[in-house]
């Protein structure tokens, strides 16, 4: 039979193929194609017969066709064709779909969607048809028959994809089903239902499943909806990645569930590929991409930005034309970031408002921790995006040559924690990553090198931080390093310093490294550079340290012999077998200078020190540093090497008698000289522009050097000696009356910028015991010696004032100068002995009980110490904040040892900040004329200091603020500075616990009753909230600081509206899912309108105030400018949500009258009153023709000062102008209580514009210079103004 039917198609017509066929029953037309197809016979030749006799004009013909053509899906579907057959059989299917009628495309596709549904599908190599059915019904133009209306084919096709897509899909079939819908032709709506259903089929799939889901959903995403798709793969990627690491933190028997962390990393990783490859072909997509992810700056970040995005985003930078906008995303990210937990941290409003935002550095971290997983695409990203930080964010020079590297302050703690997280993403990768090793290493060395004039000390760190980790692995780089030496004579010395202690691990490893930068060092101890032999010194100094080096140093400058000095104590410390040969040498130096003749004064010989060449006088032997190596390295010779060479040879230890015998002789000589043998006598001349001058003042600081040195060296080895104390009270006298004679000439030349570089030569250590002896020691046996000491208050003051000193170089350097200045530890020590000595002069004698007896010059004792107190509070912060619980009990002298793990550090700061609050109240509670204001801002700065190691939410927090909100309310001084320091105190305590808005209002209303009012005939009711407000505080200390806390408070709001538009265009725009995301903002909205309405009232005082001319003007109109700049964006935020959630609520239309009836109308009467106190003083300075250029001066004092007023105006009208928008959308009319201005006509009046003219052209005839002419235009167009 089919024989027959392939022959019957041969022929020219198909009559009679159509004939015979019609004779045939349908089924076993079917049965006859199934067998020849399953035995694999030409199937497709008999398929194209019976097609060719079942054309689609005749009704029969049609319906065979379609049974036959079922039949074909169901044989395919069954899996018993070879894949040939199979193929063909689909093949000719497909031809042949066009040729069907509507309905019968219709029946089809239904099938195909019903078996979809139902599973029914065996191995889905027919749904390459769908395709094609679905894309001949979209061409039929005609009504069909759909359920239970009428369609035309476009329409039938939209509602088949949309029951297709509402259906269950067996999720073996999903990826085929993705791929089929590439070849049918979809419209944007049809594509968001395609891109839904398949990213909803995400969660059903297995976890390898989906990377070739993703690629065929990209492919379908070059038709559209390539956002939907991003979109979709972050926000599961991201929820993801959060239930992976929740269940890893959780129960470990979770574990046996959860997805293995290298399988989704490396899923997580195809699919990152699969997308950079889409992008790298359609670069609308990478468009896209950035686009969605700006998007998620402005709302809540957990949205889009998690580690999957950044991953991404990382691997996109390897596409030249993304590279540099997705690095400027990146930084910004993290910048906005860190600027937001700073603003969360300072302000207990935001915290209550807003929950915890996840940290994009936490973020990147992980990004760095997952790439172990072969995500090599993603590694260059982050090597670069941590140069890129470090280079932009790293400690900057700032003109003067300092460098900000230790300062704290807030306006630059998200740069330098941008700055550190650079650090820390080279760092891991670095650990992580092999192969980029090498890469990391060299970059940093480069930077080293390259930027030596720029502070480089981030890199310097990082360095050593890499070099720590892994001194053996960075063997195989050991060429670059070798490499690096050649440049350090080149290099500054601080550079030079911190690059070899930084590689310091890699010379213990590395033998040919450390041959190899002893020749760079040789060469450079004979450099013609000063910079590089002092390089050199450091180099060997390092080396000494830490290596048993044979020979000798020569060293020939001044500045080298410093560093020789300074380093050998540190050296003979680290290596005590080098002891016999250093101390040799020092010796010998100071022989050079010492007279042996024990009757020769002075003892030493100062003119060798000094080299003169030419007009050049410098210092050529530095020998108070030498006198101070000497001294320390003795003391530490005798504590350590004598005791354990005593039962050997003797005879070695004849050089140290030798030494301290030369020191005992130089200070008994030193104290026998007068400054007439030194030749530095009151008439001596110490200026700096004379060489004699120049001399004088280097001898002078060498005297006075070697008697701070002689001072520690005999108080040292006193043994509470009565008469060593007294030789000690000598040489300070000595020293003092230089001291004096310097400062006293300082002050009429310009001696003193050299006079205060000048570091003491005490040690920390020493001025810790020379404290603790004179104020705590009470043994009876010392007493007597010691009053010898104590009866000095200008020894005492000078010891405090060294420990100030000291103090204040480790704020500005971290380290301080001396043995042990670059030991943490050993400083930490010394600053808690040197506090509790501190702490107890000042509350055990009051400044007022000293201060009432002798009046002497300078501060008292009991005020220098409350300033060291102040200096090391903060310097603790500073750089010990981890160990501020083990301070606090050191200062705490009643400590029992086994309480100490009992007290909080919270307990331990309340106790401290008690004493200092009862100093303070003491200090107020005494008459006004008796009011110490120095005292009280150091109290002040030290409670602030103290404050901040109090958690905000503890008792002892409330506790202080409502200590210092009732100081500020009951007590009155008129001192601005004492005032300022309070107020600020208040408010930094006040932002911690809630918002400042009512105490703004409190304070504003303050101000105006002090100040008045711009309209004289009022008289202000005088409130009196607090009395630290008065005449003298009100302006402008007052005034500027609650507009600068105002402007906080704006800012926080700003940033409020900010995320809440960022979450509105986040939100899919249906009606319903809009209506219901605006609930959570509902808090967020009224708290906004709440602190807007309190801030209204604030300023509805304040412009109502007749405020001084000048800062508090200026301030006043910005901040009224920036006012009105956030209530235009809040009216903007209800213009993009009025329509779906309903309208404007009712607080807000109340803020809107009350700006309308409180704020814009006083706004224009404060501008007035502004124009017209400028017009008045320029009519004063105008009518004092004798002075031009006073005329010229207070006009650009005008033109400065009223400069905010149009930015003002334009501000208040565009929040009219969006009121105006708003109130169309929401059908309210919100500007019933807007009164337009009209205080602003621009019309000219004739009379008044002849008469200036007039005025014009009698100046011109009477001056004849056109310099004349140019200094009397400016009255003119005042008195314009004034009529």
């Amino acid at each position: 039979m089919d024989q027959k039917i392939i022959c019957l198609a041969a022929e020219k017509t198909a009559d009679r193929l159509q004939e015979f066929l019609q004779t045939l029953e349908e089924d076993d037309l079917a049965n006859l194609l199934q067998n020849q197809a399953v035995k694999g016979k030409a199937a497709g030749a008999l398929l194209r017969a019976i097609f060719k006799g079942s054309p689609c004009s005749v009704e029969a013909g049609a319906l065979r066709r379609l049974k036959i053509y079922t039949c074909c899906i169901q044989l395919v579907e069954s899996g018993d064709l070879h894949k040939e057959v199979a193929s063909e059989i689909i093949g000719l299917l497909m031809l042949e779909a066009h040729n069907f009628p509507g309905p019968l495309l219709v029946e089809l596709a239904n099938e195909f969607v019903g078996a979809i549904k139902e599973g029914s599908l065996m191995n889905g190599k027919s749904l390459e048809l769908l395709p094609i059915i679905l894309t001949a019904l979209a061409t039929k133009k005609e009504n069909l028959a759909y359920g239970k209306g009428e369609l035309n084919g476009e329409e039938c096709k939209k509602q088949l994809i949309n029951a297709l897509c509402s259906g269950r899909w067996n999720q073996q079939y999903v990826i085929q089903l993705t791929s089929m819908f590439r070849d049918v032709p979809l419209t944007a709506e049809e594509m968001e239902f395609v891109m839904e259903k398949v990213l909803r089929m995400f969660s059903k799939l297995n976890l390898q499943e989906i990377p070739p889901l993703v690629y065929q959903l990209l492919v379908l995403s070059s038709k559209g909806s390539r956002k939907k798709v991003l979109e979709g793969i972050i926000s599961f990627f991201s929820e993801l990645d959060k239930q992976h690491n929740e269940e890893q933190s959780g129960d470990e028997l979770l574990d046996l569930v959860t997805v293995p962390s290298g399988e989704l990393r490396h899923v997580e990783g195809t699919i990152i590929l699969h997308i950079v490859f889409a992008i790298k072909l359609d670069c609308e997509l990478g468009r896209e991409l950035l686009k969605h992810l700006k998007a998620g700056q402005q709302g809540d970040l957990s949205n889009n930005i998690c580690p999957f995005s950044i991953a991404l985003l990382l691997s996109v930078t390897r596409i030249q034309r993304f590279e540099e906008q997705v690095f400027d995303l990146l930084k910004t990210l993290i910048v906005k970031s860190f600027k937001d937990l700073q603003l969360l941290q300072g302000s207990k409003f935001l915290q209550n408002l807003v929950p915890h935002r996840s940290s994009v550095s936490a973020m990147i971290l992980e990004v760095v921790k997952n790439s172990v997983h072969s995500w090599d695409h993603v590694t260059q990203g982050l090597v670069e995006l941590g140069f890129i930080l470090m280079d932009l964010y790293g400690p900057k020079k700032i003109p003067d040559g300092k460098t900000i590297e230790t300062s704290s302050s807030l306006s630059r703690m998200p740069n330098q924690q941008a700055c550190k997280l650079g650090a820390n993403i080279l760092l891991e990768t670095f650990k992580i990553h092999e192969i980029i090793r090498q890469e990391i290493l060299e970059q940093v060395l480069n930077r080293v090198v390259t930027r030596a004039s720029s502070p480089i000390s981030h890199f310097l760190d990082l360095l050593s931080n890499i070099v720590m980790y892994a001194p053996l692995v960075l063997q195989s780089c050991s060429s670059k390093v070798t490499e690096t030496f050649d440049y350090l004579s080149f290099l500054p010395l601080q550079t030079v310093q911190g690059l070899l202690k930084a590689v310091q691990p890699l010379l213990k490893v590395s033998m040919s490294m450390r041959d190899s930068l002893i020749i760079v060092l040789r060469k450079a101890m004979f450099a013609s550079q000063l910079d590089a032999r002092k390089s050199a010194v450091a180099g060997f100094l390092l080396l000494l340290k830490n290596f048993k080096v044979l020979g000798s140093l020569s060293s020939s400058q001044c500045s080298q012999s410093i560093g020789v000095s300074q380093g050998f104590y540190d050296v003979l410390r680290r290596n005590s077998q080098l002891a016999n040969s250093i101390m040799q040498t020092l010796l010998s130096q100071l022989k050079q200078f010492y007279e042996p003749q024990s009757d020769v004064l002075p003892p030493l010989k100062l003119e060798a020190c000094i080299l003169t060449q030419g007009d050049q006088i410098s210092l050529q032997e530095p020998l108070d540093y030498l006198l101070c190596c000497i001294q320390h390295c003795l003391a530490w010779y005798k504590s350590r090497v004598m005791p354990l060479q005593q039962e050997e040879e003797e005879e070695e230890e004849g050089f140290y008698q030798d030494l301290d015998d030369m020191l005992e002789s130089i200070t008994n000589r030193m104290i026998k000289s007068e400054l007439e043998d030194f030749e530095l006598d009151k008439s001596a001349d110490f200026s700096q522009s004379t060489g004699v001058g120049i001399k004088n003042s280097i001898c002078a600081f060498l005297v006075m050097g070697v008697c701070e040195v002689l001072i520690e060296y005999n108080f040292s080895i006193s043994n509470f000696s009565k008469n060593k104390f007294e030789e000690v009270l000598s040489l300070f006298m000595c020293y003092k009356k230089l001291s004096d004679i310097l400062n006293e000439k300082a002050g009429k030349g310009k001696t003193k910028a050299a006079n205060k570089t000048n570091d003491s030569f005490l040690s920390l250590k020493f001025v810790s015991d020379l404290l603790t002896a004179l104020f705590r020691d009470s043994t009876q046996s010392h007493e007597e010696s010691l009053s010898v000491l104590r009866s000095s208050n200008e020894f005492m003051r000078y010891a405090v004032s060294v420990a100030l000193q000291k103090v204040q170089q480790l704020k500005e350097t971290g380290h301080v100068s001396g043995p042990d200045g670059q030991n943490p530890e050993k400083i930490f020590q010394n600053l808690c002995d040197i506090t509790r000595v501190l702490l107890w002069r000042y509350t055990s004698i009051p400044t007022s009980v000293e201060e009432s007896g002798k009046k002497e010059k300078g501060k008292s004792i009991s005020l220098l110490c409350l300033e060291g107190l102040q200096k090391i509070f903060s310097a603790v912060q500073q750089f010990y904040q981890p160990r501020i619980h083990q301070f606090l009990g050191a200062l705490d002298v009643t400590d029992k040892e086994g309480e100490e793990v009992e007290v909080s550090v919270n307990e331990r700061a309340a106790f401290q900040i008690r004493q200092f609050q009862r100093s303070l109240l003491n200090l107020l509670s005494s008459q006004e004329e008796d009011f110490n204001s120095k005292e009280a801002l150091l109290l002040v700065t030290v409670l602030s200091n103290l404050s901040k190691l109090l958690e905000p939410s503890s008792p002892q927090f409330v506790q202080m603020l409502s200590w210092t909100s009732k100081i500020c309310k009951e007590y009155s001084r008129e001192d601005a500075s004492f005032c300022k320091g309070l107020m600020n105190l208040l408010f930094s305590l006040h932002v911690l616990y809630k918002s400042p808005v009512i105490l703004l209002r409190d304070l504003s209303q303050d101000i105006h009753g002090h100040l008045g009012d711009i309209d004289q005939d009022v008289e202000v009711e005088k409130t009196n909230h607090f009395a630290m407000v008065n005449l003298r505080t009100a302006a402008p200390t007052v005034c500027l600081l609650v507009l600068s806390q105002a402007e906080k408070v704006l800012e926080e709001v700003d940033w409020l509206i900010t995320r809440l538009k960022g979450q509105v265009s986040q939100e899919i725009v249906s009606e319903e899912a809009s209506s219901q995301a605006t609930l959570p903002n509902h808090p967020i909205e009224k708290a906004i309108i709440m602190q807007l309405g309190t801030l209204l009232t604030f300023f509805h005082e304040l412009v109502q105030t007749a405020l001084p001319s000048g800062s508090c003007v200026d301030t006043l109109l910005k901040d009224l400018c920036k006012m009105y700049t956030i209530l235009t964006a809040l009216v903007r935020y209800y213009l993009q949500v009025c329509q779906s959630s309903g309208g404007i609520p009712k607080n807000m239309e109340k803020l809107v009258k009350l700006s309308g009836s409180h704020l814009t109308p006083l706004c224009y009467s404060f501008i007035s009153y502004v124009q017209n106190k400028k017009s008045k003083s320029l009519t004063y300075t105008g009518e004092k023709k004798e002075k031009s250029a006073a005329v010229a001066t207070a006009m650009a004092r005008v033109l400065r000062e009223t400069k905010p007023i149009p930015n003002l105006i334009f501000a208040i009208e565009q929040y009219e102008k969006f009121l105006i928008h708003l109130s169309k959308k929401s059908k309210v009319n919100l500007m019933q209580h807007m009164k337009l201005s009209t205080s602003r006509d621009f019309k000219i009046k004739g009379n008044i514009l002849d008469m200036v003219l007039r005025e014009d052209e009698e100046e011109d005839e009477e001056g004849t210079a056109s310099q004349h002419e140019e200094e009397n235009k400016e009255p003119a167009k005042k008195k314009r103004k004034n009529k």
